[in-house]
C-alpha cells in the first residue's frame, strides 16, 4: 500500500495536515467514529484543558487504528470538531506536541469546525478519522 500527500503546485505547504491524500493498492478502509477525551472506562478526562482532552482523543484514534491492524501513518483524513475555536487557536502549540508525541510528523488530509456544543458534557473535542489499512 502507498500513500502519499499532494499538494498543488505553487501552493503554500501547508501546517499539521495535507490538502489531499492519494492511497493506492490498500486492503481495507477503516471509519472511525466520532471520538471524544473518553478512557477506557468512559470518563472525560483533561477537564477544562482543550490540548489535554486534543491529546486523549488522538490517543484514543489511535488505538481503534491498532485495534483494526493498523499505525498511525495509516490515518489518511480527520475532521475535527471543537467547541471553541479560539482556546483550539490559544492551545495549538501543546495541541502540536501531543500530536508529535503521537502521530510523529504524519499530517492526514484534515479539516476542522467550530460547534455550538457536543453531546457529551464538558467535551470540548471529537475526532472521526478514516485510515487505510494494509
Amino acid at each position: 500500500m502507498k500513500i502519499e500527500n499532494v499538494e498543488p503546485s505553487g501552493w503554500k505547504s501547508p501546517k499539521g495536515y495535507a490538502n489531499g491524500v492519494v492511497v493506492s493498492g490498500a486492503g481495507r478502509l477503516l471509519f472511525v467514529a466520532g471520538q471524544i477525551a473518553w478512557d477506557a472506562e468512559q470518563k472525560l478526562v483533561g477537564g477544562d484543558d482543550m490540548a489535554a482532552q486534543f491529546e486523549q482523543v488522538l490517543k484514543n484514534i489511535v488505538a481503534v487504528v491498532s485495534a483494526a491492524g493498523g499505525e498511525p501513518q495509516h490515518i489518511v483524513r480527520m475532521t475535527c470538531y471543537v467547541t471553541d475555536k479560539t482556546r483550539y487557536v490559544a492551545a495549538t502549540r501543546a495541541i502540536g506536541a501531543h500530536w508529535r508525541a503521537i502521530l510523529g510528523k504524519h499530517f492526514p488530509a484534515m479539516a476542522l469546525v467550530e460547534v455550538a456544543g457536543l453531546l457529551e458534557p464538558g467535551a470540548l473535542v471529537e475526532i472521526e478519522a478514516t485510515a487505510a489499512l494494509p
